[in-house]
């Protein structure tokens, strides 16, 4: 699933950057990333494009394949990962893998980042960078009602179902209010747990339904983690062709204060009321709808259908990685 890429000249390498990231510093993330980059490649092979609006990163990596670059490093969060992949999925000039991506986390979400041990500093993030060990990880497809159509996206790591875009929603409410820090996320998961309402909800798993029941939230990925750290999906494997999922039955809220821990450390699933599956089709069905975040951005909702595409992104990510 992994190569080394022998050649580091001859690099012709799009920097797409969020100059929001990190309450606002994204724009001097990215001089300094961009001067660490030019040392390396030369400044005529490194063009730095900041993003202007939500979903810009998706038509600049759209384009950036076009253009024939054959790099393309996001600087940001979780977000611009995302977009970036959705960018090679739309494009038709060239197949998804041809391009190698890279990312620099500036960003409040990066557990992408933290699959792969891709270092949080820029001068380790771009050292890995340089080594060019690549890895291909599957992508998942995930088909979503909004506004009453059919719509497509694509995941890079972590869809959250039900509860998990409740507390997405009042994260995003608290900063669009210019509230910022760490416990944000924290305290969006207190507030939303005190008003989300368990749904009736169906899950098929590769044509079989599984669970037919209340539930509070479901977890599908091909990543460990996702808000901010939590290991919903301990067991996942980047590259199996293969979906985890963890579906998650009603708590009360001290069954989950007790149990909190094993969010962390990857223990979850010696809870009682966590099932955890694998397949490479799902279907879930609920009543009523409920929403689905990907990959920490909130899309529409149910029903869902998601889809695995294996090993179709060429990723960077760190040597230690792949010895593990």
């Amino acid at each position: 699933a992994s190569e080394r890429n022998m050649s580091t000249s001859n690099r012709n390498v799009l920097l797409i950057a969020n100059p929001a990231a990190q309450r606002g510093h994204g724009a001097e993330a990215a001089r300094i990333a961009h001067d660490l980059l030019c040392e390396w490649v030369g400044d005529e092979a490194v063009t730095l494009a900041m993003t202007d609006f939500a979903g810009h990163a998706v038509e600049l990596a759209a384009e950036a394949s076009s253009e024939r670059y054959d790099t393309v490093i996001a600087l940001g969060g979780d977000g611009i990962v995302h977009e970036v992949v959705n960018g090679l999925f739309i494009q038709k000039s060239v197949e998804p893998s041809e391009v190698t991506i890279a990312v620099i986390a500036v960003g409040t979400g990066n557990d992408w980042i933290r699959m792969f041990g891709i270092p949080t500093r820029y001068s380790e993030a771009i050292r890995a960078i340089k080594e060019g060990y690549t890895f291909l990880q599957d992508i998942g497809e995930v088909h979503y009602e909004q506004s009453q159509f059919r719509q497509v996206r694509y995941m890079a790591n972590v869809s959250g179902v039900g509860f998990d875009p409740s507390v997405t929603k009042i994260y995003e409410h608290y900063k669009a209010l210019g509230k910022r820090g760490k416990h944000l996320y924290a305290q969006g998961c207190v507030k939303s747990f005190l008003s989300y309402k368990s749904t009736g909800v169906k899950v098929w798993i590769d044509d079989e339904l599984v669970h037919k029941d209340l539930l509070f939230s479901a977890a599908v990925g091909i990543g460990k983690y996702n808000g901010g750290g939590t290991q919903q999906l301990p067991l996942a494997v980047a590259d199996d062709g293969l979906f985890d999922i963890t579906l998650i039955r009603p708590m009360y809220w001290w069954q989950i204060l007790f149990r909190l821990r094993r969010l962390f450390n990857g223990d979850i699933y010696s809870i009682g009321h966590v099932k955890h599956y694998r397949g490479s089709h799902i279907r879930i069905e609920s009543t009523p709808d409920i929403m689905v975040e990907v990959d920490g951005e909130l899309l529409g909702g149910t029903p869902l259908e998601f889809k695995i595409h294996p090993r179709c992104v060429r990723v960077i990510v760190n040597k230690d990685y792949l010895e593990n």
